[in-house]
């Protein structure tokens, strides 16, 4: 949230469209982003689009958008792209250094919305560079904070937080006046099983816990607001965005999703960004940043809505709460173990492998059985992450097993 903010500014004085990367164009954030991208005809300029496996959706988009390049993180695909966009002109290519070339490229506008820790090498390259980037990867900077914190502070480059609650914090925070902040509250829905009892959520399905009430997100997201995991990470992400100690960063449950969230201020006042739950407004506000565009939403009706409730989340039947708070204290790796083993436990959840609760047991084993470590490197991050899926596989086998 620092860095070059003449660079926008001045590309929207001379009216030259901005030229924007996506990474992660066929996921729920790329998709609206593009969907963005296209009701603003001649604004935007599309150096590049990554997708994971999704040939033939990247191609359609790239060809709708008259893209530089496409690129597929999968290298065995690389054939398929190619006669995807034969005739096109769009550079095809293929393969994880392929994604981060990408992101190298000369964009100024770059969307991090890779899913995972499989994002974070693409978002430093564009990081390093300098660009502005849209960050819809919170896992970027659970993994990896202080090192990607610390290449913002070097590279001049500026982040954006994408994540509808730290966009909202990001729109009501007073940055001039850090003294006057009192402390930030995170919201949440609550998700799918807000209102069920431990024993109840031991049968979740994962159709069930992929249900959420007021997002339309993907599934490994959707497992993480069901098990509140995700409002965990964003807890991380949200103490390196705004250089928050955790005690002064509240969650609270707020069912409607009307109230993105809030900062109070040491005279009592509460400051609050409102609107539709529609990730296409987090997102226009970025994509536009400095200025505002306009965005096909639905406009916020108080008097429709009627009431905003809020409860305190319950740390006994969501403890994934209470271990993002643990390794936000302890530091170093251990928040990279808590994300690696999580989506180690979430994709063995989908996969039916193992049941709703075993998702935060298996965290919780694997940040037992593994010590903390300063992480002062890509590679450190890298071996950090790699032992921590591993010992979460074998946490999988025992929980299976139980």
């Amino acid at each position: 949230m620092s860095g070059p903010e003449d660079l926008p500014a001045k590309a929207a004085a001379n009216g030259a469209p901005r030229s924007v990367t996506i990474l992660g164009s066929t996921g729920s954030v790329g998709r609206n982003t593009i969907d963005l991208i296209e009701r603003h005809p001649g604004a935007y300029d599309v150096e590049a689009l990554t997708a994971h496996r999704n040939v033939e959706q990247l191609a359609a988009q790239a060809r709708a958008l008259g893209a530089k390049r496409a690129v597929v993180a999968d290298e065995g695909l690389y054939g398929d792209l190619k006669q995807a966009l034969a005739g096109s002109g769009i550079e095809p290519a293929a393969g994880p250094a392929a994604v981060v070339e990408a992101a190298d490229q000369p964009a100024d506008w770059v969307m991090s919305a890779i899913v995972g820790a499989a994002g974070l090498e693409a978002t430093l390259a564009a990081v390093r560079r300098g660009a502005v980037v849209g960050l819809a990867n919170k896992e970027t900077l659970v993994c990896a904070g202080a090192l990607m914190m610390g290449e913002i502070a070097r590279s001049g480059a500026t982040l954006l937080p994408v994540d509808s609650e730290h966009n909202a914090i990001f729109q009501v925070l007073d940055t001039e006046r850090p003294d006057a902040i009192e402390k930030i509250i995170l919201t949440c829905s609550g998700g799918p099983f807000r209102e069920r009892s431990r024993e109840e959520m031991a049968g979740a399905t994962p159709e069930q816990a992929v249900a959420h009430p007021n997002w339309s997100m993907g599934a490994k997201i959707s497992v993480d607001s069901a098990t509140l995991m995700n409002k965990g990470l964003e807890l991380i992400e949200a103490h390196h965005l705004f250089a928050m100690p955790q005690q002064r960063i509240d969650i609270l449950i707020h069912p409607q999703s009307v109230i993105h969230s809030m900062v109070s201020y040491v005279d009592g006042s509460v400051l609050a960004q409102m609107g539709d739950p529609d990730m296409r407004t987090p997102i226009a506000y970025t994509l536009a940043w400095p200025e505002r565009m306009a965005a096909p939403v639905e406009r916020l009706d108080l008097a429709k809505v009627g009431q905003l409730t809020f409860e305190a989340p319950d740390p006994e039947r969501f403890p994934a709460l209470s271990l993002a708070r643990q390794v936000l204290e302890e530091g170093g790796g251990a928040p990279t173990i808590l994300n690696a083993a999580n989506e180690v436990a979430v994709h063995a959840f989908l996969e039916r492998r193992i049941g709703f609760l075993d998702i935060a047991a298996v965290v919780a084993e694997t940040l037992a059985a593994l010590p903390g470590r300063a992480l002062d490197s890509l590679e450190a991050v890298r071996a950090v992450d790699g032992e921590a899926r591993a010992r979460a596989e074998e946490a999988l086998g025992r929980a299976a097993g139980a």
